[in-house]
């Protein structure tokens, strides 16, 4: 029988983590990509230029509406594919299109305790201003793969952005 609520009744408490995505925004008519800069009250890496992301929440995946039902397993197709593409809407104002690319992942425990698997992707800027979201962003950048070094980034970002730029510009 199908899961009827998500708990974390049966789970073993060593294997939890928090899943977050993260994408590289790569804008075609100029060859850049978007980093924004984290409002300085951010508990993880504050004032610092990242990139679009977010949690995968249990709100994502309501289970009266699985995208299948596998045997009793309850499926969310493109769940993540929907998280970035919300989580850039939200956090940077624009849209993107097109498949994702991987790019790597890692796994991270926070300052606060909390372990976390980071997966990152890049994706193309399909349309939209950039207007952060409130709160969170306080400015942003489109960079190239030199031009990212001249700003305080989150470590990995500038290596994401020359890949996700030699990516791009192959096609």
């Amino acid at each position: 029988m199908p899961a009827s609520k998500i708990s974390l009744d049966n789970a073993k408490k060593d294997k939890l983590f928090y899943f977050v995505g993260n994408v590289v925004v790569y804008r075609e008519s100029d060859g850049r990509c978007l980093i924004l800069k984290r409002d300085e009250r951010e508990k993880v890496h504050p004032g610092r230029y990242a990139v679009p992301g977010g949690k995968l929440e249990w709100a994502n995946l309501p289970v009266e509406n699985p995208t299948r039902i596998n045997g009793d397993v309850l499926d969310f197709e493109n769940a993540i594919e929907e998280l970035l593409k919300r989580e850039t809407k939200e956090e940077a104002g624009i849209e993107i299109g097109g498949e994702l690319h991987y790019i790597n992942s890692v796994a991270f425990v926070r300052p606060d305790e909390t372990p976390v698997i980071l997966v990152k992707f890049s994706a193309k800027y399909k349309s939209g201003d950039v207007v952060l979201e409130k709160g969170s962003f306080t400015d942003y950048k489109w960079v190239n793969a030199d031009e990212v070094k001249q700003y305080d980034c989150i470590d990995g970002i500038c290596d994401e952005v020359a890949e996700t730029i030699k990516l791009f510009s192959k096609k």
